[in-house]
């Protein structure tokens, strides 16, 4: 029975020892998305205020988790109005969800740079999994004026209905079901403390 408590304490701290955290860039970064309006022309949005990591033991990322969460009320399509109404009871309703979450449950090669992300997107209360396009390059490691450093780069896309979030009216014909969710971030390997 020690052997095998002092086995998987060793396991542990090796998996500690070798975990990787990666923090985002927010200056290099952003989270946005795509409606179609009056179903005739895209709408771009964002959320200014973000934040992002990816956790992994493995050197090549194979098992990475990503997180994210954004402050709903930072939403900006540039039309103060429109954002106005996108934070009323009408849609999001950021007084009483201000938060949108997603934290990953899988992260597969498919080829190349070419991963599939699935984890669950919570959104106006409601948490239901979803399957986002990844791509991903690097790590890359660089010089900086504090030592070396490592980046990489993810790019996410993929479409969700907001109605499956309770996001708007079934019934609302100006703005289209489906939503094209699109973010990129650069993240930097945090240093060892």
């Amino acid at each position: 029975m020690k052997k095998l408590a002092l086995t998987v304490v060793t396991l542990l701290s090796l998996t500690t020892a070798f975990a990787q955290n990666w923090t985002v860039d927010k200056s290099h970064s952003r989270v946005g998305f795509t409606v179609t309006h009056l179903m005739l022309t895209d709408v771009d949005g964002n959320f200014k205020t973000f934040d992002a990591s990816i956790t992994s033991s493995k050197p090549d990322l194979s098992d990475a988790v990503i997180e994210l969460s954004a402050d709903i009320n930072s939403i900006n399509t540039d039309n103060e109005r429109r954002d106005g109404h996108l934070k009323s009871p009408d849609f999001f309703d950021t007084a009483k969800f201000p938060t949108l979450t997603f934290k990953s449950k899988s992260f597969q090669k498919v080829d190349g740079k070419k991963y599939k992300l699935t984890g669950d997107l919570t959104m106006h209360g409601v948490t239901k999994p979803v399957t986002l396009d990844a791509i991903l390059t690097g790590p890359v490691s660089m010089d900086s004026p504090r030592g070396k450093t490592e980046k990489l780069g993810l790019k996410l896309s993929g479409t969700i209905k907001r109605t499956d979030f309770g996001v708007g009216s079934s019934n609302t014909s100006v703005v289209s079901d489906e939503v094209e969710i699109k973010a990129a971030g650069e993240f930097g390997k945090a240093q060892p403390k």
